[in-house]
């Protein structure tokens, strides 16, 4: 129609307009789609994922400590079992959020628990460090029935405190071989930084020496898991409730015998009173060894002072490590309780030393075993410029010896003018004796499988160029080879060294790996394959040489004049062995100067060698006044036979 006068024209969209409604809409329509596709596909088809999301999201995880093995001795006798407790665990992120209150509540479970605060915020800061907020603090490894209950009780006022089921290290015999069985405790950051790639997480109990450090791997088990209803504001609406079962340990059978290990500590006691009742005021230590001079099994294993390591099971408190000498505070006025004095003490032999010297100059043909040389008092060497005089232990002797005579009666200026030719050989022999003290292991790692272990000292001329700064010092001169040869100077040993020696003499020259593993055995008593002990390797001694040494010692055991025939004499076992006096300068409160080290060596039955001791008595005295009568005790429980000490002892 056509305009009418007046009225306005109607609006009119043009088709472009037109279209972007059209975009528009569509683009609606389709997120509107896209929506609800979504929208069916969450409540719809995965609705059974979130629900269980959902309810994951009320459970909290814990990993549950499998029960550690039993360690046994060789006949399968318990040394250290598991005890059931009950631990307190604390959640830090289930903590109340305002500082006050929670300030309170840490107060209050410390009070509770006898845990000091600064103790429970430790391991809090702990796990904040660590950014692990869901590995619970424990607060008390063993919590008695009254304060479990009191917590059942008033778990309102204890948000993020659980008790847990678990297990602790017990010890039937306290004491008893602590130093080789070892303890356990909480994994600490440095060894998690280590072990974390072997399955170790925080919390995780692992042996912190001893038996129970060297095998951890075979003792720990698999851990478990269990979990707990929270709300959603993390705090448990439940018990632990196991989901997944620990695996216990395997259990460690070691080659340790329990009576053989009673008797060594009762016989070191009483060296150590011999001692003292002698007037060695500082005999507060010392050590004795038992093993198979063919295996190098030990059986036993005894170092004095020594620790009950249930201190360290359950609650550990800094005051009772400090009662027991177990602080780097409280350890030197307890004389180091923890130091195993078997692997770790370092000390020089004297003249338990002597056979390797005489091995030595018989196969570099220095000494003929039969052929005499002067036992004096004193003897000073020709070529030693300061004209320095070396004393004989007996002042008065003055006769010719042959080598098993001097071996048995411990001359020492017969074995100074032995150490005196070893300085005479040309350059280019080099260090002889050093070589075959190496040979048998001197200076370096026995290999035993208990540690930590010290590797000694066998000082060389390069050492000693190596070691000094003043040009004199540097210089080995006659009196280095003089000390040497009576196992003094700057040679150093431990006791198991010498034990480790005493049985390559007594089985005829083979070095032998010690040990304290016999093996590894499963929950059901299934044996699991371990690494085996290396194979006893020769060590290269003339036959002939070895005898006369053999000979040697059965003459100090046998005959009236030989260092240890009052112990021996009239043992019911033929023994042979050898006593040692050996000077240290050692530093204790109030004192420092020389003490003299007592050593006993030796084997038995000298015919068909079973057993090997070496006995060490710290500032003892001579070695035939206290060492010899602690070896006999052992050898005594080894064969079962009783024995008394003839009369006065003569000895180095």
């Amino acid at each position: 129609m056509p305009p009418s006068k007046g009225v306005a024209e109607p609006y009119r969209p043009s088709a472009r307009v037109l279209r972007r409604v059209s975009v528009l809409g569509v683009a609606m329509l389709v997120i509107f789609a896209v929506l609800l596709l979504r929208l069916w596909a969450l409540q719809v088809l995965s609705g059974t994922k979130y629900v269980n999301q959902a309810a994951a999201n009320s459970f909290r995880t814990v990993r549950v400590q499998a029960p550690r093995g039993q360690i046994l001795d060789r006949n399968g006798v318990p040394l250290v079992t598991n005890a059931p407790a009950t631990s307190i665990l604390l959640w830090p992120a289930d903590l109340p959020k305002v500082y006050t209150t929670r300030y309170a509540e840490l107060r209050a479970l410390a009070r509770l628990t006898s845990v000091p605060l600064y103790e429970i915020a430790a391991g809090i800061k702990a796990r904040r460090a660590a950014n692990d907020l869901v590995t619970p603090v424990t607060v008390r490894e063993a919590a008695g029935e009254p304060m479990i209950a009191y917590l059942y009780e008033n778990a309102s006022q204890f948000p993020g405190v659980t008790t847990w089921r678990t297990f602790i290290r017990h010890y039937p015999y306290h004491s008893l071989a602590a130093q080789v069985l070892g303890y356990v405790g909480e994994i600490s950051q440095t060894q998690l930084n280590g072990l974390s790639k072997q399955g170790y997480q925080p919390g995780d109990e692992i042996g912190q020496s001893g038996v129970e450090s060297s095998y951890d791997s075979y003792l720990r088990g698999v851990a478990g898991s269990a979990r707990m209803h929270i709300d959603a504001f993390g705090r448990p609406r439940s018990g632990l409730t196991t989901t997944a079962i620990a695996k216990p340990g395997n259990d460690l059978r070691l080659t340790i015998d329990l009576k053989l290990q009673q008797a060594a500590e009762k016989a070191l006691q009483y060296g150590i009173h011999l001692a003292q009742a002698n007037g060695k005021w500082a005999a507060r230590g010392g050590a004795i060894v038992a093993l198979d001079p063919n295996d190098g099994s030990i059986l036993a294993m005894a170092s004095a002072p020594t620790y009950d390591p249930s201190v360290y099971a359950g609650h550990v408190t800094l005051g009772e490590l400090g009662r027991a000498g177990l602080t780097p505070k409280t350890a030197p006025a307890k004389n180091i309780p923890s130091l195993n004095r078997a692997v770790s003490g370092l000390y020089p032999p004297g003249s338990t030393f002597k056979p390797v010297t005489a091995l030595a100059a018989m196969q570099e043909h220095l000494l003929s075993p039969y052929a005499y040389l002067p036992c004096t008092g004193t003897y000073s060497s020709p070529q030693d410029r300061s004209h320095r005089t070396f004393h004989n232990w007996d002042p008065n002797v003055n006769q010719a010896m042959d080598l098993p005579t001097a071996l048995a009666y411990s001359c020492d200026t017969y074995f100074y003018r032995v150490g005196n030719e070893f300085y005479n050989l040309p350059a280019d022999h080099g260090q002889p004796l050093q070589k075959l003290a190496d040979a048998f292991g001197f200076g370096q790692s026995t290999g035993v499988d208990v540690g930590p272990e010290a590797t000694g000292l066998v000082p060389t001329i390069r050492w000693r160029q190596q070691h000094f700064t003043d040009a004199v010092d540097k210089l080995w001169k006659p009196g280095d080879s003089i000390e040497l040869a009576v196992g003094q100077g700057d040679l150093l040993v431990t006791p198991l060294q010498m034990a480790r020696l005493y049985a390559a003499l007594a089985n005829g020259g083979k070095l032998v790996t010690p040990h304290v593993l016999d093996d590894v055995e499963s929950p059901n008593g299934a044996r699991v394959p371990v690494a085996a002990i290396p194979a006893p390797r020769q060590v290269g001694i003339d036959p002939a040489a070895l005898q006369a040494v053999q000979k040697g010692l059965w003459d100090a055991t046998h005959l009236p004049f030989g260092t240890s025939y009052a112990v021996f004499g009239k043992f019911p076992v033929s023994i042979a062995g050898k006593t040692g006096t050996a000077q240290k300068v050692v530093s204790l409160p109030g004192y420092l100067g020389l003490q003299n080290q007592a050593w006993w060596c030796g084997y038995g039955p000298y015919n068909s060698p079973k057993l090997v001791v070496c006995a060490l008595i710290e500032n003892g005295g001579y070695g035939g006044d206290v060492a010899a009568p602690a070896a006999a005790k052992v050898f005594a429980a080894y064969f079962h036979v009783a024995f008394h000490i003839l009369g006065p002892i003569h000895s180095d």
